[in-house]
């Protein structure tokens, strides 16, 4: 590829979305201090993309990845990732794995990702960026527009995407919520003069944080029809620590009882006949994984009761 007396080189590279969770959150491997999600480039020796992707995140965070699947290509024109006129195109990947020490010297680390977003957790009531600065940076914006129309339109974006003016709450549009704070220049990465004083949420290095935004939303949506939670989950848990993990993920407080009928009803779990001291020192059963009911769910698929507490 020629653009006049220069060449644009081009770049593949890999780089994973790998998820853990906890009963407080939804963590994230993280490298260069928590700036950029684990990449690398994609040579030609890999067998394959994903074990190319296993191989390089296992070499440079020392942390082997379990469940993987292919998220998205991202391949902007303005993509120059590593700067110069290399145009990178970044093969993105999602995988699940529980928490483990990450080694030292290798820069990894794991991180809550609400750091990133913390306008997607709504578990304790609307987050206060939204009420103190999204909304009103977004109702100026929209006010901006040139024509009724266009004012109009960006109003309908804005409430649609964050909830606004009694619009329901979707939690699977972080990726639509993500772009629109980009597009109105509310976060930095937009550019060099965006970013206004008091912009919720760290920034990532490059396009990573659009990345992590559309692995959120990919697990959000996934979690709805596939057990894909059960990877994220110690051997022995109990329903509660399940709720809460689901809860953590989805960003939002789910209804106890609902929650624990579909589980009942659908057969996903066995007790283990051991107990374990809950909250206030109440004993509670502890539950593991169908593994039949599992393979039989991943081909089938199953609804996992995401109605918020009322």
């Amino acid at each position: 590829m020629t653009g006049g007396a220069e060449e644009t080189r081009l770049a593949a590279e890999l780089i994973a979305v790998v998820v853990a969770a906890n009963e407080a959150a939804p963590r994230i491997l993280t490298v260069e201090d928590g700036k950029a999600l684990p990449s690398g480039p994609f040579e030609s020796g890999h067998r394959s993309l994903q074990s190319g992707l296993r191989a390089w995140v296992e070499e440079r965070t020392r942390h082997p990845l379990g469940f993987v699947e292919q998220l998205y290509t991202f391949a902007d024109r303005d993509r120059m990732v590593g700067g110069g006129r290399r145009r990178t195109i970044s093969i993105s990947y999602l995988g699940l794995a529980r928490e483990a020490p990450t080694a030292p010297g290798t820069g990894a680390s794991w991180q809550d990702w609400y750091r990133y977003f913390p306008w997607e957790d709504r578990r304790e009531g609307e987050p206060a960026a939204i009420r103190t600065v999204i909304a009103p940076a977004l109702g100026a914006w929209a006010k901006s527009g040139d024509g009724a129309p266009l004012r109009r339109e960006r109003a309908e974006r804005a409430a649609i995407a964050f909830g606004l003016n009694h619009q329901a709450w979707n939690e699977e549009l972080s990726l639509q919520r993500y772009e629109l704070l980009y597009e109105t220049g509310l976060v930095p990465e937009a550019g060099e003069a965006a970013g206004r004083a008091g912009a919720p949420g760290a920034p990532m290095l490059h396009d990573h944080r659009r990345i992590l935004a559309t692995g959120i939303a990919r697990l959000r949506a996934k979690i709805k029809y596939r057990p894909v939670v059960f990877e994220l989950m110690p051997p022995a848990f109990t329903l509660l620590a399940l709720q809460r993990v689901v809860e953590a993920l989805a960003g939002v407080q789910l209804h106890k009882q609902n929650f624990r009928r579909l589980i009942a009803r659908q057969e996903l779990v066995e007790e283990t006949g051991g107990m374990i001291a809950e909250t206030g020192g109440r004993p509670a059963r502890l539950f593991r994984f169908r593994r039949a009911v599992l393979r039989e769910r991943a081909v089938a698929g199953t609804k996992l009761p995401l109605a918020p507490a009322r």
